[in-house]
């Protein structure tokens, strides 16, 4: 079937275009094909992963193996591999749902299969040449060897290309011999095959090779890690000492090894925000049925409005999480399908596919690590002195999510790469940034209308606040380019709180559209708890918007300026009717402690 390009955003274009609800993609429309594999790796979870938690907490790096072997001869390690190599060879949105469903029972896991069936096995898929494909991949599909990612050193974390090991081209030509050390490298304890970036000679970027862990090549590991959280998970050091690589095993060309891990990376990040969205379905399940059998004062605390007050902030935020993610992700295949059609290899297909969403993907998991982590952390105090034990599994959920706010480049540097890679976009002429941004500093210059609008439609009055949030973005992002120029990434404060309207405003309106379209074919009456999540998400959105948005406009204005920039604030963040904030979350408590799980 052919894709209307005309109906899809692309990367980045949310802030400045108004997307249809009709097209968005929404998790209520999974095929039938796409929910039997996800019950099939659910039921795979509850039976193989879900009895043995303690095990798992107790940091038996043997029974993760065991679960992946089994994994892959279930073939879900091989989802994304294309048939011809022995995988499924499935769409993106189909890899994004299975990689969800097999993280949220246990972070030991999800780092596991996120490390092997991520980045130890799509750069050969990707950046392979034919010969490497065949020769490497069906083993990587089937579990037979598993993979594991050497990027990070002592000295290059975030700066990944600053790197020390270095590669040797041997005097016959014949191989490069790789000298160095890496480090927090998941899956080193059983891993098979190394990814392995190292500079050749002074090279500006590293380069990327294939290479197997054979005894006697120079390959030594250090102790497993002693960790915050997903102990079960194979952590160690890696030394390379003069290690012998054939020249045929270099990963696509010379000095192309920080291309590899940028986009590694993007791919990286949005499978994150996937692996997130089950744990935050479980923790809230765990809550609300915890707190609907725990009884104090007479009364069971799922009837106190503190506890519902955190019940339906958890649950919305998964709702808002999960409405984001799965847009992105059929964006990401749909520019893929249309790239493919249109000639486009089929690693080259979906190398760009991803990285036009480049944005989307630092946003998602800036947003859904950081959700997990309080969704958690209120799971535990829904609990109370229960949810410190290591009886219980929000301890553990705690601790294991803690590391998403690290993984795939921390979330600072995600937020300013967002920032600015929207801003490079727009001077590159990719993305028609600036007559937005100036129709907005014109607006503000002139009257401002008080007519009241009609707002007896479903979402008219939050759709005109979206509208306006991304005005706020505009009219500061206009401003700071015009004041900083090319300087402004020197302003990391700036673009941290930026960022994060950024995020509030992707996320607002990837919620509002799933629920629209939801009520225009299922019936509004069947989106009553949805419509409240929406709502409530909104009103929290802007409160987190006026507080960014004056910390930037006091940060580098002032005088008439200053009063310009925060008077548009102020107008642009305007309700016209405020909705009962706490008779929202009584509603979407209601329904969770009706159903007994989250349920949306």
């Amino acid at each position: 079937m052919k894709i209307d390009e005309k109906n899809i955003t692309r990367g980045g274009e949310f802030v400045i275009k108004e997307t249809k609800s009709e097209n968005v993609f929404t998790p209520e429309d999974f095929s039938e094909e796409q929910l039997m594999m996800k019950q099939a790796v659910k039921d795979f979870i509850e039976k193989e992963v879900i009895p043995h938690r303690e095990r798992f907490e107790n940091k038996d790096y043997q029974l993760t193996e065991n679960v992946m072997k089994k994994a892959g001869d279930l073939g879900f390690l091989g989802v994304a591999v294309p048939e011809e190599y022995g995988g499924m060879g499935m769409g993106f949105v189909s890899t994004m749902l299975v990689c969800e469903t097999i993280s949220g029972a246990c972070g030991s896991l999800s780092t596991a299969f996120g490390a092997h069936t991520g980045i130890g096995t799509m750069p050969i898929v990707l950046y392979g040449n034919e010969e490497q494909n065949k020769k490497f991949v069906p083993k990587l599909a089937s579990g037979e060897v598993f993979g594991s990612y050497c990027l990070t050193e002592p000295t290059a974390g975030s700066d990944a290309n600053s790197g020390k090991t270095k590669a040797v081209l041997s005097k016959d030509g014949s191989h490069y011999e790789i000298t160095g050390q890496k480090m927090w490298i998941s899956n080193a304890g059983f891993a098979k095959l190394f990814i392995v970036f190292a500079r050749i000679e002074d090279d500006k970027n590293i380069t990327g090779f294939i290479v197997p862990n054979e005894s006697n090549n120079g390959i030594t590991l250090g102790d497993e890690e002693k960790k915050l959280g997903i102990h079960s998970s194979s952590t160690r050091q890696v030394f390379f000492n003069e290690t012998k690589v054939p020249v045929e095993n270099m990963l696509s060309k010379r000095g192309s090894g920080f291309k590899i891990a940028v986009n590694s990376l993007n791919v990286g990040r949005i499978k994150l925000a996937a692996a997130c969205l089950d744990a935050q379905k479980r923790v809230t399940s765990y809550a609300v049925q915890y707190a609907s059998e725990r009884i104090q004062f007479n009364t069971k605390i799922i009837d106190f409005e503190a506890i519902k007050e955190k019940v339906a902030v958890m649950a919305t935020d998964t709702y808002v999480g999960e409405s984001a993610t799965y847009r992105a992700a059929k964006d990401i295949e749909d520019r893929i399908k249309i790239r493919h059609d249109s000639g486009n290899s089929f690693q080259e297909s979906e190398l760009k596919g991803v990285e036009e969403y480049a944005i989307e993907c630092s946003l998602l998991k800036v947003a859904i690590s950081e959700d997990m982590q309080n969704i958690a952390d209120e799971g535990i105090q829904v609990f109370g002195g229960m949810g410190f034990s290591a009886e219980t599994p929000m301890e553990g959920a705690w601790r294991d999510c803690r590391i998403g706010r690290i993984y795939e480049g921390t979330n600072e540097i995600n937020r300013m790469l967002s920032v600015g890679m929207l801003i490079k976009k727009a001077m590159k002429g990719h993305i028609d940034f600036i007559n937005p941004a100036t129709k907005v500093a014109d607006e503000l210059m002139g009257i401002p209308s008080f007519e009241v609008p009609d707002l007896t439609e479903l979402f008219a009055q939050e759709k005109l606040i979206l509208t306006n949030l991304k005005k706020i973005f505009l009219m500061l992002a206009g401003a700071g380019i015009k004041k900083f120029g090319d300087k402004l990434e020197e302003h990391q404060q700036m673009l941290l709180a930026v960022s994060d309207i950024l995020i509030e405003i992707y996320m607002t309106e990837s919620a509002l559209l799933r629920t629209e379209k939801n009520c225009n074919r299922l019936g509004k009456k069947t989106q009553t708890n949805q419509i409240a999540m929406t709502q409530l998400y909104l009103y929290k959105a802007v409160d987190i918007i006026q507080s960014k948005g004056k910390e930037v406009i006091v940060s580098f204005s002032s005088g008439d300026e200053q009063k310009g920039l925060l008077m548009g604030l102020k107008r642009f963040t305007k309700y016209y009717e405020y909705p009962n904030v706490i008779e929202l979350k009584n509603i979407i408590a209601e329904k969770l402690k009706e159903e007994n799980k989250y349920c949306f």
